[in-house]
């Protein structure tokens, strides 16, 4: 890859120049141009737009050899605009940036962090003026077309955010297919954008479907979390993340069966004779609202499945066979209440 002053000398040759009659162009030194060329020095940050106007080039072309910048100077810069934006005005920032940006045109990390600082100014200042906008708004489509997944996500969650806030809700959606399908966030944007549209029972269905996976995900990483504990034998913890579980199924409105189906492993583990029995029979009562979240209004617009009475009456029979296992449930084989418990359909 060329070097600048090897694009200095190609461009000016072209034209025709010599080193003196550029440097007098510029108001610098001949032997200045000479340093460049010869690599020993760089051309003033000031200096590189006269400079590729007089050679008839764009920046792009004339920088064509610094294409990224480390983490260390974007966030550099990053922070240079915040400092900027402490002391001038919107102008004058946005000057600076757009002229940083020309500079390194090839940094996807620095103009999509630029742009978005930009826009959250403009609108924290309320700037009226559609040159920001459309400008601001081009830096996102350009970097959109990053290789890197990363840079691509948040240019298009910038670009969403962007329509939406301008009530361009159809120009918005386009962008949710940037996000992964499992992604709960392109969801929850889908149901916003349902709802500002007039599309109510999709809103309505799409946020009910994020509650009911969200309680799913969120029992899942209790009972992950309350295996870690049993692992490390922090019972109080257990015990506290078991009771988390309770509520959850409670404010989700799951069902009696999700309420009380947690705890089991623990009360066995602690051999607490009057806890595990409890909770065993309520688990077998409960069987019936196995689906108690069919009957809440939380969901009522999702369709479900309603399990046959065959099925949960043969998975009330396993559990019931599981409760007759005396490895593990030895430590009752002298209680009354667990002999009736498990003999109750033999």
């Amino acid at each position: 890859m060329m070097q600048i002053g090897e694009i200095i000398r190609k461009y000016r040759k072209e034209k025709n120049l010599t080193q003196e009659e550029m440097a007098s162009r510029l108001g610098v030194t001949a032997p200045a141009v000479n340093k460049w060329e010869s690599g020993n020095t760089m051309p003033d940050i000031m200096l590189l737009a006269p400079i590729a106007r007089l050679l008839g080039i764009t920046l792009d072309t004339l920088l064509s050899f610094r294409e990224e910048l480390t983490r260390e100077e974007i966030n550099s810069y990053i922070q240079e605009a915040d400092r900027r934006f402490e002391k001038e005005g919107y102008a004058d920032v946005f000057q600076w940036a757009k002229e940083l940006m020309e500079t390194y045109p090839n940094s996807e990390e620095l103009i999509l962090s630029l742009a978005i600082i930009l826009n959250a100014q403009r609108m924290i200042q309320k700037i009226p003026d559609e040159q920001y906008e459309t400008f601001i708004e081009k830096c996102y489509i350009k970097v959109l077309k990053s290789q890197t997944e990363e840079i691509r996500y948040r240019a298009a969650d910038s670009l969403f955010s962007f329509y939406m806030a301008n009530k361009q809700y159809e120009q918005a959606e386009k962008y949710l297919e940037y996000f992964s399908r499992e992604d709960p966030m392109r969801h929850w944007k889908q149901a916003y954008i349902y709802s500002m549209t007039d599309r109510t029972e999709e809103a309505w269905k799409t946020y009910e479907e994020m509650l009911f996976s969200g309680y799913q995900m969120m029992s899942a990483t209790f009972q992950s979390l309350t295996q870690l504990a049993l692992k490390e034998d922090d019972r109080e913890r257990a015990h506290r993340l078991i009771d988390k579980q309770h509520q959850l199924a409670k404010v989700f409105e799951m069902g009696a069966w999700h309420e009380v189906s947690g705890g089991l492993e623990l009360a066995i583990l602690e051999q607490d004779a009057d806890t595990a029995i409890e909770i065993m029979s309520k688990i077998l009562d409960a069987f019936p609202e196995i689906n108690g979240f069919v009957q809440s209004d939380l969901y009522r617009h999702m369709t479900f499945r309603q399990p046959r009475e065959e099925f949960t009456d043969k998975l009330r029979k396993n559990m019931l066979e599981s409760f007759r296992d005396e490895e593990t449930f030895g430590f009752l084989k002298e209680d009354a209440r667990w002999q009736q418990l498990v003999n109750e359909s033999k």
